[in-house]
């Protein structure tokens, strides 16, 4: 079953643009959004690892 997880993203004081995954502790940022959307790809991945997605199946 898929799941739908909903980021905040805003622009960073910094320059850039953050992503703030809500109700899950998934951060991450990048310069512009096509590389922002592939951080959050990444950073999804990185939080449900291949072990924990096997055992919610």
């Amino acid at each position: 079953m898929d799941k739908e997880i909903i980021f905040l993203i805003q622009e960073s004081k910094e320059g850039g643009y953050e992503a703030r995954a809500l109700g899950y502790s998934i951060y991450t940022e990048a310069e512009n959004i096509d590389e922002l959307k592939n951080a959050i790809v990444d950073a999804v991945k990185c939080h449900f690892d291949a072990s924990d997605t096997d055992n919610h199946e």
